[in-house]
């Protein structure tokens, strides 16, 4: 059934072919989108729709997109699913997260290995026991440009949810016990950081046979809080940004090398 009455758009992102590059970066917050595209050259709005905010435009003369995905995992699918339609291989999520490792300090990015499928969207694309991980040339690029760019950062798995406050709010829930030992066993075994998407970028993307990777700027550490260790907030997504503009260039000059 066609629910965009012959428009030839996506029906939620409203989004045509021509619209987008083959590299797309998400981001959650629409707000970001605007930024993060300022990175580009020449990029341009081409669509706004719910929480679908796109600007397009160039790195390296190659056509790329930035997309907001809203927060959490079913939106962030339909955006990836219309993506792909559209001709779309690449995705890299930026965002942000809260610390649970304590060598993960507020400022640090936390670039995902894999992620913990505590999310409900996943449970409909494939089976608990296949991993949600990225594309190695993705986390590749992802490392190198961090390193090239000297910042603090850390590569590991990190946990991906559906409830923000069952996070920062256990005791208020009638499963909080679930939650609490949960949370207690990923800290046990090293998780670094909590999120609500890079799961759900990872199996959608590797059920459509599409590359993806995930990246976040650590905003503070609960868990550093809980042990009398300093906690610095750090809200400032500019070093983030350049990272993962910086990826994004590094996989376009890759696989122009791989394509000759």
């Amino acid at each position: 059934m066609d629910y965009t009455q012959g428009s030839n758009k996506q029906y939620h992102t409203q989004l045509s072919e021509s619209d987008v590059g083959e590299y797309v970066i998400l981001t959650g917050d629409p707000g970001r989108v605007k930024d993060i595209a300022s990175y580009l050259d020449n990029a341009e709005l081409v669509a706004n729709n719910r929480e679908y905010v796109t600007y397009t435009g160039y790195l390296n003369g190659v056509l790329c997109s930035v997309i907001s995905t809203g927060i959490g995992g079913p939106s962030t699918a339909i955006a990836i699913e219309e993506l792909v339609q559209l001709g779309c291989h690449t995705f890299l999520r930026v965002g942000t997260c809260g610390g649970m490792h304590l060598e993960v300090q507020g400022g640090d990015i936390v670039i995902a290995s894999g992620a913990i499928r505590q999310d409900g969207t996943t449970r409909e694309y494939a089976p608990l026991e296949f991993p949600a991980v990225p594309h190695y040339d993705v986390l590749s690029a992802q490392v190198h440009s961090a390193k090239t760019l000297h910042l603090s950062y850390h590569v590991g798995v990190v946990q991906s949810k559906d409830s923000f406050f069952g996070q920062h709010a256990p005791e208020s829930m009638p499963v909080c016990s679930e939650l609490e030992n949960k949370w207690d066993a990923y800290c046990k075994l090293d998780c670094l950081a909590s999120e609500m998407e890079s799961s759900t970028v990872f199996i959608v993307s590797q059920t459509r046979h599409v590359r993806s990777g995930a990246m976040f700027l650590c905003l503070a550490n609960q868990e550093r809080e809980k042990t009398g260790l300093t906690n610095v907030q750090n809200h400032d997504l500019h070093p983030l940004m350049q990272c993962a503009v910086s990826t994004i260039k590094e996989l376009i000059t890759n696989d122009k090398a791989e394509n000759h």
